[in-house]
């Protein structure tokens, strides 16, 4: 088996019915111009991540060499895309494609059915907190401009100078082997907020915000998994009641950090429960001869500042290193009743896995190969629609990265495991890249019902 070949049989096993999916994408093209399939051109624009080439326009140069490789590469994909393509296209024509003629509606809808096809597997179940499925929220910057790039960019004025910038909110869905596959996105620009009106300054003026796109972005998340048990992790800018008040609206379970200044009242009471609730305390020895203090106090009053009350429950949490130099203390607010049977594992596995999100998602995507804050397109709809693409081939890799074929391969070569045989996750993505160009992957490879069967564990060895 070789590289390219576990790659595609990874894609076929867990998502046999891709291209159906991508035949689903819109296309408003003149059909009888038109050169390239749909498919085909998607699977390129994946490519540009899981190759982790860095900018569009290395497709027109990374994709061959010579003849040889440019037949090989082509030969590959049109497989991969079950297309009859008898070309390469120049990047141009994927960006025309992608911005005047596809949107990014569809990609949402392609990234809900990969991922309702691993809940199907059951291929996450085992990262599940009391049967809820957790979800990670954060926002991070996409991409950031000295210059006014468009009528809705956001803006921030320091020492005297304007950066004009674009976010996204993200909820990333927690997976086995601290993968974090994406979910739901939510951009972030003025283009959601009423004008500014006459003789309005700059600083009175509300810009689009995170929890402003939260509110967006919930109805999404229910409409595509209204049956879904969804358990939502943030920070504590999510520790309000609006916030609160949309999780419950959906059913959905909570954990939120909780910060004295995000909610001075709500952070006093607890302190002063806590105190007069001695019993509700739980010590666990860790093996490199630290500990940590587990308390808690269920049934806090809160009342928001829209006058709305909320009945709480919260989580104090404090480690000790062996030798009590180090301490870490947090503490979250919760929907779920708190007891010494989930204590541990709503503060492991929801309160303090939210930083997978930054470590384990957006990190990697800005610092890994991926270049998020790389603009793909500077048109309004394409920039979006690579930012999806980006997150379909990072959803992918990480699954392709943490299943057991690969560890299959490093075996094979001698290596203990897949560390020791590619290194860092951004040696994948360039040795794959050289297996599509050099290596004519084996036919069987590309066959669905061949893959299905399969099994395709998940291994962090």
């Amino acid at each position: 088996m070789t590289l390219g070949g576990a790659f595609v049989r990874t894609i076929r096993h867990f998502w046999p019915d891709m291209n159906r999916w991508l035949d689903g994408v819109a296309d408003t093209r003149v059909q009888r111009f038109v050169t390239y399939h749909k498919a085909f051109l998607i699977w390129l624009g994946l490519g540009i991540h899981l190759f982790r080439l860095g900018a569009r326009r290395q497709l027109d140069f990374e994709m061959g060499g010579d003849q040889e490789q440019e037949a090989i590469f082509l030969a590959n994909l049109n497989r991969l895309a079950a297309t009859h393509q008898h070309t390469l296209p120049v990047n141009g024509t994927l960006e025309h494609y992608v911005s005047d003629h596809m949107g990014w509606e569809p990609l949402e809808q392609v990234r809900n059915q990969m991922l309702r096809r691993l809940m199907r597997m059951k291929a996450l179940d085992m990262t599940r907190l009391l049967d809820y499925r957790l979800v990670l929220l954060d926002a991070t910057g996409h991409l950031s401009f000295d210059h006014k790039h468009c009528d809705h960019c956001l803006t921030q004025t320091h020492g005297g100078k304007t950066s004009y910038y674009h976010s996204v909110l993200e909820a990333k869905l927690v997976g086995p082997q601290a993968m974090v596959l994406s979910m739901a996105s939510e951009f972030m620009d003025n283009s959601v907020m009423p004008p500014p009106t006459q003789g309005q300054s700059k600083q009175d003026y509300k810009q689009d915000c995170e929890l402003a796109a939260f509110q967006r972005l919930a109805p999404k998340l229910k409409q595509a998994f209204p049956q879904t048990a969804l358990c939502l992790c943030g920070d504590s800018l999510y520790g309000c009641g609006p916030a609160i008040s949309i999780c419950r609206e959906h059913g959905w379970g909570f954990v939120f950090t909780l910060k004295q200044g995000r909610a001075p009242a709500l952070w006093q009471e607890f302190c002063t429960l806590l105190d007069l609730c001695p019993h509700n305390g739980q010590r666990v020895q860790l093996p490199d001869g630290g500990y940590e203090v587990y308390r808690w106090v269920n049934g806090l009053d809160y009342t928001d500042s829209h006058g709305q009350a909320h009945r709480l429950n919260a989580i104090d949490y404090v480690a000790t290193s062996k030798d009590a130099t180090a301490v870490s203390h947090w503490a979250w607010i919760t929907g779920f009743t708190v007891t010494p049977k989930n204590v541990v594992a709503i503060a492991n596995q929801a309160g303090r896995a939210r930083w997978k999100i930054e470590n384990e998602g957006i990190n990697i995507q800005k610092n890994d190969g991926y270049d998020l804050e790389h603009a793909y397109s500077h048109h309004e709809v394409g920039l979006r629609v690579f930012y999806l693409l980006l997150q379909l081939a990072h959803l992918m890799m990480q699954v392709f990265e943490r299943g057991s074929l690969l560890k299959r391969l490093a075996q094979q070569a001698g290596k203990r495991n897949i560390k020791a045989f590619f290194g860092k996750s951004l040696n994948v993505a360039r040795r794959l890249l050289e297996a599509f160009r050099n290596v004519c992957i084996e036919t069987e490879a590309f066959d669905p019902n061949g893959a299905r069967p399969m099994q395709i564990r998940f291994d962090s060895s």
